[in-house]
């Protein structure tokens, strides 16, 4: 088969998220993904024309036999919980399946699904159906509110005029105080839901904005370190929803230290790019990671599943809706965040695609 047939045949198989190599019954490789290249380490220069062994240590007669028994039957081999011992001593569970090609009879093709990486995808999709939950409770929940919430602060207005003593107007003026305050927190879950403004940024000037802020609200207590890649391109984003989303989740963090009464706070913001990375279902060549780390008391066990769900906080002077508008928030640019935690170590990470389909506002003019 000559050079071009084998490339259109192959070419739909470039953009999949799984594993793909196309080898002979002999085991040479004719073709691999770039999947597959960043899940066994190995490129397609050093793959193609070689031995399957490349990828792995002592599995030849494993494969061979699969090979034969898919010839002989015709049908596909399905493998669940396999573990593969890589060149590079990394020990992977998969599940694999091998088909024979299509209008080819000495072709077959071998797709990878890496565990843990069914495991992640699986989590992200509960994660994202659970945010879109979250936000329509969000929304239905304020408007539901603001208008009766109106209405009690005009009632309690009018009863502050006419009352005579001036003791008594305390009382109103609490209920003014903390109609207003109802009020700023409605506000606050409609916040996603304004028409976004989306222009080319750089996440450096939105990192430091969000530190000024930090620094302002805890400057004589907070230490920072940053540590930039400053080669980042320039993306396309909505500047000030992304701000409040990173500030959301680095006043957590702050807030978390300053009640913990730490001698010593230290937030962190860290980016670089990630390549050939699959998130939301889809595989995106290079986006951008912002890891933001605090040394504060950690998350707990019974919370860190839960933390993006609104009104669920650890903290008992919180509100519990600032992660989760920040999840929203990313959402909104195509992003996702995770964390892990442990005691004296809370990371957030954030991730963006750098090419989204989000197109700058003055462009739509």
């Amino acid at each position: 088969m000559s050079n071009k047939v084998k490339k259109i045949k192959h070419e739909g198989m470039e953009s999949l998220v799984t594993a793909v190599i196309v080898c002979d019954k002999d085991l040479i490789i004719n073709y691999i993904n770039p999947s597959t290249e960043t899940l066994f380490e190995v490129s397609a220069k050093q793959a193609v024309n070689n031995n399957i062994s490349v990828f792995f240590e002592d599995t030849n007669n494993f494969f061979k036999k699969i090979l034969q028994k898919v010839d002989e039957q015709k049908n596909s081999y399905k493998e669940h919980e396999y573990f593969l011992q890589t060149h590079q001593k990394k020990t992977i569970c998969v599940s694999l399946t091998v088909t024979a090609l299509i209008d080819s009879s000495d072709e077959f093709i071998i797709e990878f699904i890496q565990m843990d990486q069914q495991l992640k995808v699986a989590r992200e999709e509960r994660m994202f159906i659970q945010q879109q939950a979250n936000t329509e409770l969000l929304r239905n929940l304020a408007h539901e509110v603001r208008n009766p919430l109106g209405g009690l602060r005009g009632a309690a207005q009018l009863l502050e005029q006419e009352l005579g003593e001036e003791s008594l107007k305390e009382y109103t003026q609490i209920i003014i105080n903390e109609a207003d305050r109802l009020q700023n927190l409605m506000n606050r879950m409609l916040t996603p839901h304004q028409m976004p403004v989306y222009k080319k940024t750089n996440i450096h000037e939105i990192l430091e904005r969000v530190r000024s802020l930090i620094l302002s609200e805890f400057s004589s207590d907070m230490s920072f370190i940053r540590d930039y890649d400053v080669s980042l391109p320039e993306f396309i984003v909505d500047r000030e929803k992304l701000i409040q989303a990173i500030l959301n989740i680095a006043r957590n963090g702050a807030q978390a230290m300053k009640l913990n009464n730490q001698d010593s706070m230290q937030l962190s913001f860290i980016t670089r790019a990630e390549r050939q990375i699959v998130f939301r279902k889809k595989k995106h060549a290079t986006a951008i990671r912002i890891d933001i780390i605090d040394n504060g008391p950690g998350i707990k066990n019974e919370l860190i599943d839960k933390i993006f769900f609104p009104l669920v906080t650890g903290n008992e002077n919180g509100s519990g809706l600032g992660l989760s508008l920040a999840q929203n928030l990313i959402s909104l640019h195509q992003g996702m965040i995770d964390c892990h935690s442990v005691p004296g170590k809370t990371v957030f990470s954030i991730i963006l695609p750098i090419e989204n389909n989000l197109t700058s506002t003055k462009e739509k003019k």
